[in-house]
């Protein structure tokens, strides 16, 4: 259940880290770009199309994070699943992988506005969703150190066109261009000033060293997020400046091995967040919570995990059934955590369901799926546990 319906100092981002990264540089960027005296780029992107002073650039032409794999898909670029995984895992799961939750662009440029083409994959829409957050883009730019919203790229349809922000000093700016939460993204380009410059980003921000790896539900995924950016997994990237790959997969997170085995091939990461109680049962949590578990552990031996238990969804106070399930469900994450203590775990974290979206009811769309105040709060209850085990670590 709880499935959204479908209908710091940093360090500046070089080339070598650019080609150990996950990000999916083409391997020859070219030609003539114009540009302001004193904003040079190391390399030089060419225009798609020039069009009404606006020069169109290809998104594949960018450094793109959050991915949990190498490459791109046979299918797109911009998906959470790689190609192999079709018809190897439930056809379910593998729709949802192909929408681009928590996938971000990185990109800088002098242009004095920002504007962006778009075709969503599937044109998806919810009634309990803002079309922004499920097919929409949001931007940052780095601002003093830190991460400020730009503007949002509203969708009107399948095929989208908007100026995210617009009438701005002509200086050199980073940016992070976040992907659409509950639909995917068969193409991308990036408009700017004609007479402007744009390229690859000076500054590793958020650090793509070293990913946080989230796996869970529709909640985990973005649902109900006002806009891209403010998914938990995004607030959380942008407080511990670290990408995080999320792999929230609505009214799918049922434990399936070949989540594991993907979460398990992620070079070096710094923790995983194992937070899929909403949606797997207690019996799938007492059955198959070890050995997935087991798998990220045999890889990763020194890995810090967190397990979260299921909210206290605000309609648990008079609906019974909902209370006695979500009661069940978290004893068995409980138990399967203690078991895993008693067998010599160590980096072992748990975040248990008090406080988890604050208690005056007011963090849901429908009870269940978070307002961004929700996503806020998760967040801030997650954010201690986090910080501590990656200070262990």
């Amino acid at each position: 259940m709880y499935a959204l319906t479908q209908p710091t100092a940093r360090t500046p981002l070089t080339n070598t880290t650019l080609s150990m990264k996950k990000i999916c540089i083409p391997a020859v960027i070219i030609a003539t770009l114009m540009f302001l005296p004193g904003f040079a780029f190391a390399q030089k992107l060419s225009p798609k199309e020039i069009k009404d002073g606006t020069a169109y650039y290809d998104g594949a032409e960018l450094p793109l994070f959050g991915k949990a794999f190498e490459g791109d898909c046979a299918n797109g670029r911009y998906r959470r699943l790689p190609a192999r995984l079709e018809g190897g895992c439930r056809g379910a799961l593998w729709y949802l992988g192909q929408e681009s939750a928590g996938l971000y662009l990185r990109f800088r440029s002098d242009s004095p506005f920002v504007k962006a083409h778009w075709v969503s994959t599937f044109d998806n829409r919810m009634n309990h969703m803002t079309d922004t957050g499920v097919k929409g883009l949001d931007l940052y730019f780095l601002h003093d150190g830190k991460w400020r919203f730009a503007g949002s790229g509203r969708p009107k349809g399948k095929e989208n066109e908007a100026t995210i922000v617009a009438n701005m000093d002509r200086e050199e700016r980073e940016y992070m261009l976040y992907l659409s939460l509950y639909d995917g993204i068969d193409q991308i380009e990036i408009g700017i000033d004609e007479n402007s410059g744009i390229g690859l980003p000076k500054i590793d921000s958020p650090r793509s060293g070293n990913p946080i790896v989230m796996y869970g539900t529709s909640i985990l995924q973005g649902g109900c997020a006002s806009r891209p950016a403010m998914a938990h997994t995004s607030i959380i990237s942008r407080a511990l400046d670290r990408e995080v790959v999320n792999l929230g997969f609505s009214g799918n997170a049922l434990l399936d091995m070949e989540i594991a085995e993907l979460m398990a091939e992620v070079e070096s990461p710094s923790l995983y967040v194992l937070d899929y109680v909403p949606n797997a049962s207690a019996k799938a949590i007492a059955e198959k919570g070890e050995e997935f578990f087991r798998i990220l552990r045999k890889a990763h031996p020194k890995t810090p995990v967190i397990f979260i238990e299921d909210p206290l969804f605000t309609h648990s106070i008079v609906d019974n059934h909902i209370r006695e399930e979500i009661t069940r469900k978290n004893a068995a994450q409980k138990e399967l955590f203690e078991r895993l203590r008693r067998q010599g775990e160590k980096l072992i974290y748990y975040i248990p369901a008090d406080n988890l979206i604050g208690n005056d009811g007011e963090a849901t769309v429908d009870g269940i799926h978070f307002t961004d105040l929700g996503m806020e709060r998760y967040a801030r209850v997650m954010l201690p546990v986090m910080k501590k085990a990656l200070r262990k670590h």
